[in-house]
């Protein structure tokens, strides 16, 4: 299903994915998205996504990359900096050195790996100097929403949380000033978290 808004390279996609961790990532984080790529061109007409993912970061098509989101749902966010020709070719030329690199599963700043808010964050800052999103530690983010269960992540991490562990989300990202939202396709899908209402991203 085409979308309304043409995507641009440089464009940022927000989805929610449905396999548990990244389930827990939308739950800890209060937010319905919990997975994120970047535009970096297009082929045969259909916009092309870089992403970290499992097992490594990849390049993948649009429709194979919102196939993975809850009912297809993504909101797609545009620098409010308009990127000129040079920010573009640096910001693909940054996106293609981190291909083929392995995921990180410990989500940590200060690793050699990457994970999904990271590798957009460091593509973007790259390209344009513009840093989006908090780094926070485990801590700061579980301190704003207390009453998350901690199970998961204690059986995750084999019994010790690293609190101090610094690290960037994809709902920081999100909700970073630097950004504005072009297109949002979740209206209508039941599961949008209490505290990430479609009207203020």
């Amino acid at each position: 299903m085409p979308l309304p808004v043409e995507p641009e390279i440089g464009d940022i996609v927000f989805i929610r994915v449905t396999v548990r961790p990244f389930l827990e990532v939308a739950s800890a984080t209060r937010s319905w998205t919990n997975h994120v790529g970047i535009v970096i061109g297009e082929r045969g007409g259909e916009p092309l996504i870089a992403e970290s993912t499992f097992p490594l970061s990849r390049v993948t098509t649009m429709s194979r990359f919102l196939a993975r989101s809850d009912r297809g749902a993504c909101v797609i966010a545009r620098l409010k900096q308009p990127l000129d020709a040079a920010q573009r070719r640096r910001l693909v030329e940054a996106a293609m050195r981190r291909i083929g690199v392995v995921y990180d599963t410990g989500f940590n700043l200060a690793s050699r790996r990457q994970f999904c808010s990271r590798f957009v964050r460091e593509v973007v800052r790259d390209a344009t100097r513009i840093v989006l999103g908090d780094v926070e530690t485990f801590d700061m983010l579980l301190r704003r929403n207390p009453d998350h269960p901690l199970g998961f992540w204690k059986i995750w991490y084999f019994g010790r949380i690293p609190w101090r562990r610094r690290t960037v989300t994809p709902a920081s990202l999100l909700g970073s000033g630097a950004l504005r939202v072009v297109e949002d396709t979740r209206e209508g899908v039941e599961n949008v978290s209490e505290g990430d209402d479609p009207d203020s991203v």
